[in-house]
């Protein structure tokens, strides 16, 4: 049984836990300190303790500038997609901290690895590709509980993410996380801030016995 301080600390760390775009200090994570949360990303569970995950560690300025280059476009392409309302709810949001945050960790998918005959999956075959964002979740945790920040950076496509890193088919790349120290955490998740969405009531996600 774990003390009542490490069981407020974990539920302190999962509440604190934000996606971070303009908090990054400039500073690059210390290399024991990346490696620690990598650790932990590593540790998370699995189905049939295949660990189809990699992490590939981005950290050279014109990598992560060319990076940054190719999400702005995408950016700029989903705002000319919206209607004039919400596109300027949009343009106020940032979307991403690649350059700032010094590091970036591309989280790839292998659903290969393990075999054809994998515990777990023969009827779920999506449950490979829940084990690897299980192992984005405990990295987000632990760089929380490091004082970093992590932003989840979807502007891209991921066919030339792949390539970016030298990915071939089968392999995925499945998340771009921008890693570094902060200068704080928001208090209010930024797209509830800018009034993009806002969460729901844990009543409405909770369903005794049926759904609805």
């Amino acid at each position: 049984m774990f003390s009542l301080e490490a069981r407020t600390a974990l539920y302190d760390i999962i509440r604190m836990r934000r996606d971070v775009r303009a908090e990054f200090a400039g500073e690059q994570v210390a290399e024991d300190v990346l490696m620690r949360v990598l650790a932990a990303a590593h540790q998370a569970p699995s189905v049939g303790n295949t660990q189809p995950w990699d992490f590939v560690v981005v950290q050279d300025p014109q990598r992560l500038s060319e990076f940054a280059e190719h999400v702005a476009g995408c950016r700029k392409a989903f705002a000319d997609s919206l209607p004039e309302e919400r596109r300027s709810t949009f343009d106020p949001i940032k979307v991403e901290g690649i350059a700032e945050s010094g590091t970036g960790i591309v989280v790839t998918y292998d659903p290969l690895r393990g075999g054809k005959h994998i515990l777990g999956r023969h009827t779920i075959d999506e449950s490979g590709l829940f084990s690897a964002v299980l192992a984005i979740q405990n990295l987000w945790l632990a760089a929380t509980a490091e004082g970093l920040g992590v932003g989840w950076v979807s502007f891209y496509e991921e066919e030339y993410l792949a390539d970016f890193i030298g990915a071939t088919d089968p392999v995925r790349p499945i998340a771009w996380l921008c890693v570094g120290p902060v200068t704080r955490l928001q208090e209010v998740p930024d797209l509830e801030r800018f009034g993009w969405r806002s969460g729901r009531a844990l009543e409405e996600a909770v369903h005794r016995d049926t759904f609805g």
